[in-house]
């Protein structure tokens, strides 16, 4: 399954970047998210790993992110595996009038087992959950901008 999302942030494409490669704001934006575990490398640097773990009503939900390309504020690709599922996310950022920022993300899932059949009918589902971490970054890119 692959989709493709766009939100403008009312604020300059410098100040989002920043906001956005903080690894200490994750939490800040990320519904659920409990725990960023630096595994190898630099935090949200190229080459770089870290376990995530979040809390989804009552499961816990643990993935490990492979930072593979950092180009900001063109390409920033991380992949991320939990169980059963692979998902490929690469996010950027652009110039949009009256110093906004045009926040794209390009989701790539593949899936094991059960999850292929339970994510053909639950895509909705998927697309809904990627445009509210989105939504939840341009409000507090906002609000810190």
């Amino acid at each position: 399954m692959k989709y493709a999302l766009n939100i403008i942030i009312d604020a300059p494409v410098g100040r989002v970047i920043e906001l956005y490669d903080e690894p200490a704001n994750l939490e800040r934006w990320m519904d659920g998210l409990e725990e960023f575990e630096s595994l190898e490398g630099t935090p949200r640097e190229a080459g770089s790993t870290a376990k995530l773990k979040f809390r989804m009503g009552k499961r816990v939900v643990e993935m490990k992110e492979t930072v593979k390309v950092k180009n900001p504020p063109h390409e920033f690709t991380f992949i991320y595996e939990a169980d059963k599922v692979y998902n490929i996310v690469s996010e950027s950022f652009s110039p949009a009038p009256e110093n906004k920022t045009k926040y794209t993300s390009m989701q790539e899932f593949h899936f094991k087992g059960f999850m292929r059949v339970f994510a053909f009918f639950m895509s909705a589902v998927f697309k809904k959950q990627s445009m509210k971490y989105m939504t939840n970054f341009k409000i507090f890119a906002e609000k810190h901008a």
